[in-house]
């Protein structure tokens, strides 16, 4: 028994070791491909949303986990955490819907007014596209860099840990912006991003569940799509 269990130990060890060699090389790789994809090619947003992250974010996961069997990311998408992340994810989106909701209607003025959103099919279609973009994107980013850092720096503080996941978020992103903005608005944008991915990174780092920042993130991004 002891030996086995020393066995373990070992196995355990190495395979931690393997991904801390291999962390930064393989999101340094995965930017680089990343933006070039996003510089040279312009394909609809269904193919970037479902089959382009599905290769440039999920591939590098899938890798990662097979080289070094990291049962934590695993976990943070795990069965029993389905339903407590769906509701977390459903709570977390209203208050984003409600306050850009607020938001929206001091900057405009006017009135508040109804709308048979539900009714359309453009709204399921975007909300479809949403929730891709936001399950390969919480694989990436939450599941895997965060999960990934926190066991490569344990002793760093939560704060740290944030703030290097919502950088890396934002680095990622920061191709698209500079490809669609312009002037002020890329400040906007660059601000927007590193406040969402830093409220998502304190949303995960309590409960480590991939299917409430999925929820959440798929609301946020139809919030935007609606008042802005």
């Amino acid at each position: 028994m002891p030996s086995k269990n020393k066995t373990k130990l070992s196995s355990k060890n190495s395979s931690l070791k393997y991904g801390q060699v291999i962390f930064y090389p393989l999101v340094v790789l995965t930017f680089l491909l990343w933006a070039l994809y996003r510089s040279l090619f312009v394909f609809p947003v269904w193919f970037d949303e479902v089959l382009g992250k599905a290769i440039f974010f999920g591939l590098p996961v899938w890798l990662y986990i097979n080289v070094t069997e990291n049962k934590n990311i695993l976990n943070s998408f795990s069965k029993d955490k389905i339903k407590p992340g769906l509701l977390l994810g459903v709570a977390v989106g209203g208050i984003y819907g409600f306050t850009s909701s607020i938001t929206s209607l001091v900057a405009r003025g006017g009135a508040v007014q109804s709308a048979l959103l539900f009714s359309s099919n453009t709204f399921w279609w975007e909300f479809f596209l949403a929730m891709m973009t936001a399950f390969w994107e919480t694989l990436f980013f939450y599941s895997f860099v965060m999960i990934a850092l926190k066991q490569r720096y344990p002793r760093w503080s939560l704060l740290r840990h944030v703030i290097l996941t919502s950088t890396i978020f934002l680095l990622f992103h920061l191709p698209n912006i500079l490809l669609r903005f312009g002037g002020p608005m890329v400040v906007f944008q660059v601000g927007l991003l590193m406040a969402f991915a830093v409220g998502q990174a304190f949303l995960f780092a309590k409960r480590e569940n991939f299917y409430a920042l999925v929820l959440s993130h798929a609301i946020w991004g139809m919030v935007l799509l609606v008042h802005f």
